[in-house]
């Protein structure tokens, strides 16, 4: 059989392939656990895809290991398009330069397609007496123990931003490291820690509840879903923004086909009116990018993060 003709076959089948996806149930694995902000697009996303396509989108939590041990194994999963990744962007741009030793690697996955952006908010104990930053950050450098800032792993971008505030409060500070944001936000109502810097998915629900407090907006404007919260350059604390993306995976080699049926549809899902104000009431951003501009997104992002993590001297333990 002539190149040509295998090239023709090769078309043949693959379009088939796209047609009749899936034919089964598709697995999204969250590499974190379940509450966080992570697993609520997955499941947000998921469940249009399923009302799109028919059949079930399956959420699998695996936290753990700084978000590596989900990943690494969406990297060695099949690459049919039956597998997926919803990951968060601390986890794939930063992880590789964190961690030296993992047996994954950017290059081991095809972008679908990016689903949110969302600034990070700061987020307290709702047992403390701080009604503002300033106050937080006072209250911290006199207490005599500091402030203990949680994150959901070491090396995530909640670790590396509890750094860069207390660098830049110039506060006392201890990390606690946690498998995920659900069992942050858990210790953080009942006061075991003080401050969890993270996406507002994560705490919205919670803040609006009077349970935690958000006492800043670590981006450019106030989110109109927390007009009262003021940006953290208002709080006190100019220059010190802070914020994580999240988007679709697929093992490296699952089919283009796949991938572009995946991506499409899940443009319609994110320009929706619905899934904009879903995603806005969670304190954060409806953002696409199809396959493409995700995989050049994603390798300046990485970057810029292994310069950030060099330049801060940033270890993950």
């Amino acid at each position: 059989m002539t190149p040509a003709a295998v090239a023709a076959l090769t078309l043949v089948f693959g379009a088939a392939h796209a047609q009749t996806y899936p034919s089964k149930p598709v697995t999204i694995v969250v590499p974190s656990a379940a509450a966080g902000s992570t697993d609520i697009m997955a499941r947000l996303v998921g469940e249009q895809l399923q009302k799109a396509l028919g059949q079930a989108f399956i959420v699998d939590n695996k936290p753990g290991a700084s978000g590596n041990i989900g990943t690494e194994a969406v990297a060695r999963a099949a690459p049919d398009g039956y597998t997926l990744l919803m990951q968060y962007s601390g986890y794939h741009v930063g992880n590789p330069a964190l961690f030296p030793q993992i047996r994954w690697k950017t290059s081991d996955f095809v972008p679908v397609a990016l689903v949110m952006r969302a600034p990070h908010v700061v987020a307290v104990s709702g047992t403390l007496p701080a009604t503002n930053l300033k106050d937080f950050i006072a209250n911290g450098q006199k207490n005599g123990k500091g402030i203990f800032y949680a994150s959901s792993g070491n090396g995530s971008i909640q670790h590396i931003a509890g750094e860069m505030f207390a660098k830049q409060a110039k506060v006392p500070a201890t990390h606690v490291p946690y498998k995920g944001a659900g069992p942050v936000v858990t210790d953080l109502i009942s006061g075991q820690v003080d401050m969890f810097i993270t996406t507002p998915p994560s705490v919205i629900g919670q803040v609006q509840a009077g349970k935690i407090k958000a006492l800043a907006y670590a981006g450019p404007k106030r989110h109109p879903s927390m007009p009262t919260v003021p940006t953290t350059a208002e709080a006190g604390l100019p220059g010190y923004e802070v914020e994580s993306w999240f988007a679709l995976f697929a093992p490296a080699k699952t089919p283009p086909d796949v991938v572009a049926k995946l991506s499409a549809q899940v443009k319609t899902i994110v320009e929706s009116e619905a899934y904009k104000k879903k995603v806005e009431d969670q304190g954060a951003f409806a953002a696409y990018m199809d396959s493409a501009a995700l995989g050049k997104f994603v390798d300046q992002e990485t970057a810029v993060w292994a310069k950030v993590i060099k330049d801060g001297n940033i270890k993950a333990d």
